[in-house]
């Protein structure tokens, strides 16, 4: 047992060094995929805002519709505004070349960003609320999750344009370093702090949707795996004892 015990601890020691790698405080957002209008306010926030310099190439707008509950004619009204058809990707028209001329880099693709990186959901969540005023950046704005980041504040209008506080710390061979403190208010937006987060977190649940669709069929189908093989147990340990019966 103790032997057991150990290697569990031996196991599960990487997972703490992944979570605290970097030293980055996360804000932690409950992602619940079984709500679709959360789901479908994403998908609308995420066509608005995201899809118009990143592309999700590995997702159709027919399965948007399919998985979301929405109606070939919704997605048509509320989510195709380029002449895409509803069983295209949902790819962009500019090309890398010329948007890397623009933002010093090409945006990547969104159709993983949630599980590319490491707690995905909550480095998106908190990363799309850290924008903060910095003049001397080409796009007028920085943030706090990623440093010296390329891409503007696409949200600007709806959260408003936030100060940050750093804290200037010297250890004891006089070197100085740089620690963010706090945000402060600057230019409001067009929502409040309650409504901007309710925003970002719907656009977290989409993108947590389609870096895995078939993630709640997957569970319950682990579930009922389970259960078969639980059952299955019992019915193979009552089949040898019926077998091995006369033999002991």
């Amino acid at each position: 047992m103790k032997k057991l015990i150990t290697t569990l601890l031996m196991l599960l020691a990487p997972l703490g060094v992944m979570a605290s790698e970097g030293g980055l405080h996360l804000d932690h957002v409950d992602i619940d995929l079984k709500d679709q209008e959360a789901l479908q306010r994403g998908a609308k926030y995420f066509v608005n805002y995201c899809l118009g310099c990143h592309s999700a190439q590995y997702m159709r707008y027919e399965r948007v519709a399919t998985d979301l509950g929405l109606t070939e004619k919704e997605v048509m009204d509320n989510l195709l505004f380029t002449g895409d058809k509803i069983g295209d990707k949902m790819t962009i028209a500019a090309r890398p070349a010329d948007q890397e001329g623009w933002f010093g880099t090409a945006p990547p693709d969104l159709s993983l960003v949630a599980r590319n990186r490491k707690q995905g959901a909550d480095w998106l969540y908190t990363y799309m609320r850290s924008f903060y005023q910095d003049p001397s950046r080409p796009m007028g704005v920085n943030n706090t999750v990623f440093k010296d980041v390329g891409m503007p504040h696409v949200m600007w209008e709806l959260q408003g344009v936030q100060k940050a506080v750093f804290k200037t710390d010297v250890d004891a061979e006089g070197n100085k370093s740089e620690h963010f403190e706090r945000f402060e208010p600057g230019i409001p937006g067009r929502l409040s702090p309650k409504e901007y987060d309710q925003v970002v977190h719907d656009l977290v649940t989409y993108l947590v949707y389609m870096a895995e669709p078939v993630k709640l069929e997957r569970q319950s189908l682990g579930v009922k795996v389970i259960i078969f093989l639980l059952v299955f147990t019992v019915i193979a340990y009552l089949l040898k004892k019926e077998y091995w019966r006369d033999v002991h």
